[in-house]
């Protein structure tokens, strides 16, 4: 059986290792959530990727994965749809633009519609 090639650090599995002595692991630093107020977001129209499915997607959200997760919940209950929140985007099924703009202005929010 032949042994899978290691092209990166990564094939390792994450380890770092460090002769140096003063070595300190960099810690990933958590984002504080910005006000409504202060978030600037887009609502973009996309059915790219998705087999010609239609879906709306919210980018811009500054903050913690907890209160993306949370706003994603608030946008696919009002707008009676799923959909998911990850990696700093909330995607809702379908083309809800105009009514994802509404709602996140009478929460507060700074959106802007992209696109046609």
């Amino acid at each position: 059986m032949a042994k899978k090639k290691l092209n990166s650090l990564e094939d390792l599995g994450g380890f770092v290792f460090s002769t140096n002595d003063d070595f300190e692991l960099e810690n990933e630093t958590v984002e504080d959530t910005l006000v409504p107020k202060e978030q600037h977001l887009e609502a973009h129209f996309s059915n790219k990727g998705r087999g010609g499915k239609v879906v709306t997607v919210v980018k811009g959200f500054v903050g913690t994965e907890d209160d993306l997760k949370a706003l994603g919940k608030l946008l696919k209950v009002k707008c009676g749809v799923g959909g998911s929140a990850k990696d700093g985007e909330i995607i809702i099924q379908g083309n809800y633009r105009d009514k994802i703009v509404q709602i996140l202005e009478k929460e507060g929010y700074n959106v802007k519609r992209v696109g046609g």
